[in-house]
């Protein structure tokens, strides 16, 4: 036997065993349930598990015949994906230590984490610092480094965790910042019980609850359309959200990973002010070819669409380019971004570049944008943009 063949061989047993892990998981798994919130039924939650109130699309429906199938073809790279870069170069710029009264900078980590800075506060949203996001080291693998270097990382007072998800939820990082700043970690319902598993405390909320941070600074939980699992069996056990940061200069908003839902959820995080900044993710739509959003995650169509409902006057499109989490291409969603941002007559709404202090612009209330639905959209659209990966 040619060691070629060898090595192909181990490779797909590896794979196999890997399958099979997870079909294990998924199939025998009482033991991994884990009950993280006890609490009196609500709008949005049955005394067991947390579920969406706008409608339960909040699964990724596997394509080409269940799980199994989705789950080999993944993992072999033979579902016809788009070519990522194995790795993608960072050049990063040292953020700032502070930065005082009304300026705000925010720097993109990579995927779903980005430093603001403001008031005299660093705020860090969903922070992953790890090389793979999955159980056990075993899971998608970062095609770039983070932005800033965990060593160069100024103190941070406030995180914010969006839910259970492993590419959000990261408590090897959680540890590393507890342990060395000491920070106010925000969350939503029974994702207090996860991160406390490592020794880490943190404020657990429900939709709509507030915390003070600091004289005219407080943080809010807001509802988001998503759901929550670090072992499949204990499947919305802890509650997902977004986040308002109230400033006085003009609200943070970071939408946390989302599907669209009713989009209702954008409306309701514009009530608690004016929003300066808003973190909205746009990679992981497509599932399938040509697909502009899924049940879980928000395309830049849906993004562009909250980006409106918001009113923000500055936007950073996030989730995107770490993780290859789904079937477009690298590129795709900052380039989609920008397609969409053009036809829908919106302004303020971009990427950045990874390790980038950017200056955000202080608050403009933006003009009158006319809603545009997710199928005249795609009508609008040039073919370029249709054709994209």
């Amino acid at each position: 036997m040619s060691f070629r063949r060898f090595v192909k061989g181990l490779g797909i047993t590896i794979l196999w065993l890997v399958i099979s892990l997870c079909l294990a998981i998924t199939i025998v798994p009482r033991f991994l349930d884990a009950r993280y919130y006890a609490g009196l039924p609500t709008a949005h939650y049955t005394g067991e598990r947390f579920f969406n109130p706008d409608g339960a699309e909040d699964d990724i429906a596997p394509p080409n015949g269940g799980r199994g199938n989705f789950l080999w073809r993944y993992l072999t790279n033979s579902d016809g994906r788009p070519q990522w870069p194995d790795h993608v170069a960072v050049h990063p710029i040292a953020p700032p230590a502070r930065v005082e009264g009304e300026r705000m900078v925010a720097t993109w980590v990579g995927h779903a984490t980005v430093l603001v800075q403001t008031q005299g506060l660093n705020i860090l949203t969903d922070p992953v610092w790890s090389r793979t996001a999955g159980p056990l080291g075993v899971g998608p693998a970062r095609v770039a480094a983070p932005g800033i270097a965990f060593d160069t990382l100024p103190k941070i007072d406030v995180v914010l965790v969006s839910h259970d998800h492993y590419d959000h939820m990261d408590l090897t990082t959680l540890k590393r910042l507890w342990e060395r700043d000491r920070p106010l970690i925000v969350t939503s319902l029974g994702n207090d019980s996860v991160i406390g598993q490592v020794g880490v405390p943190s404020k657990a909320l429900d939709w709509g609850g507030k915390i003070a941070v600091k004289p005219g600074v407080e943080v809010v939980v807001t509802r988001n359309h998503h759901w929550g699992s670090r072992w499949f069996a204990d499947r919305n056990r802890a509650l997902w959200s977004s986040f308002v940061v109230r400033l006085p200069g003009g609200n943070l908003f970071f939408a946390g990973d989302t599907g669209p839902g009713d989009l209702n959820w954008a409306n309701q995080a514009a009530a608690y002010g004016p929003v300066r900044l808003a973190l909205l993710p746009i990679g992981a739509f497509r599932f399938a070819p040509g697909q502009m959003v899924a049940g879980s995650h928000i395309g830049p169509i849906d993004a562009v669409d909250a980006y409106r409902r918001l009113g923000a006057s500055s936007g950073i499109g996030i989730h995107w380019g770490t993780f290859r989490l789904s079937f477009e291409g690298y590129d795709t969603p900052p380039r989609l971004l920008a397609a969409v941002a053009e036809v829908a007559g919106v302004h303020g709404f971009g990427t950045v570049a990874l390790g980038r202090p950017t200056e955000v612009a202080p608050y403009r209330a933006p003009g009158p944008v006319a809603p545009i639905e997710r199928g005249a959209m795609k009508r609008l659209l040039p073919k370029a943009a249709l054709a994209l990966p």
